[in-house]
């Protein structure tokens, strides 16, 4: 299917590793032009090469988005350089563990702008130039705020937001005919998640407990499935969703717990 994504500008915040990574690639694939937005030089410089080895074309620039100045800057570049943005995926995060017990009101801060406050930004300063391309927003968010998980108030509170504002931009943005989807994530295959289930002594018991609860297949979400569903909701495939929290996890948060 040619998902007519040839030649489009789309901004993949966190796009360096893990689901931002696998979603650049996606969209590379797709013809599309991949923009990195990533804190690490090294790393946005690493994955550029990884897409031009596919014989592929993405450009990245560098930035610390927990700086809100950063956002627009980011924007600005990108337009002097292209001179237009069709789609903007607001991915970068991290599950920090800022508990209600545990944090304090300045960790607790920090945190929604590690994980939330670039997700406004970001589309805020982009908004102009999505209103010409009549563009997509894709938010990226975690099963965290439907299911809670414990000890990660900062990161909970940023999901639910994430989810919020997904709601709230599809209806503001209906008159520019700019769709707003999210992807909800929840036992992904990231190297983050690697490393955390590196860090237990009996590893492959800790994996098992898991993907055990997971209730298609029994194993983790890879991913390439999430960076699949996104190309499509970026796509004109998808012209008529918007608004609408698609949960990529294998059932994970809906799904019957007797079924396990």
């Amino acid at each position: 299917m040619n998902l007519n994504l040839d030649g489009k500008i789309i901004l993949v915040s966190g796009g360096a590793k893990g689901i931002g990574a696998a979603i650049v690639k996606a969209l590379a694939i797709e013809k599309a032009f991949p923009i990195v937005i990533g804190r690490n030089e090294d790393d946005n410089q690493k994955m550029l090469q990884e897409v031009k080895d596919l014989g592929l074309t993405a450009d990245y620039f560098t930035a610390e988005l927990t700086a809100p100045e950063s956002c627009k800057t980011i924007v600005d570049a990108v337009l002097s350089k292209y001179n237009r943005i069709d789609g903007l995926v607001n991915n970068a995060g991290v599950n920090d563990g800022v508990g209600l017990e545990n944090g304090t009101y300045e960790a607790f801060m920090e945190s929604l702008h590690k994980n939330v406050v670039h997700y406004y930004l970001l589309a805020k300063h982009a908004l102009p130039a999505l209103k010409v391309s009549k563009g997509a927003i894709l938010n990226i968010g975690s099963k965290t705020a439907e299911t809670g998980q414990g000890g990660t108030s900062g990161y909970a509170a940023s999901n639910g937001a994430r989810n919020a504002l997904t709601r709230e931009w599809a209806v503001e943005l209906l008159q520019f005919s700019i769709r707003v989807n999210a992807i909800i994530v929840a036992e992904a295959w990231t190297p983050l998640y690697e490393k955390w289930i590196g860090s237990f002594e009996n590893r492959n018991e800790k994996l098992k407990s898991i993907t055990d609860k997971i209730p298609f297949e029994n194993r983790m979400t890879t991913v390439d499935e999430i960076a699949n569903t996104a190309v499509f909701l970026l796509s004109d495939k998808s012209s008529h969703t918007t608004g609408q929290l698609i949960h990529v996890d294998g059932g994970y948060v809906h799904l019957d717990r007797a079924l396990l």
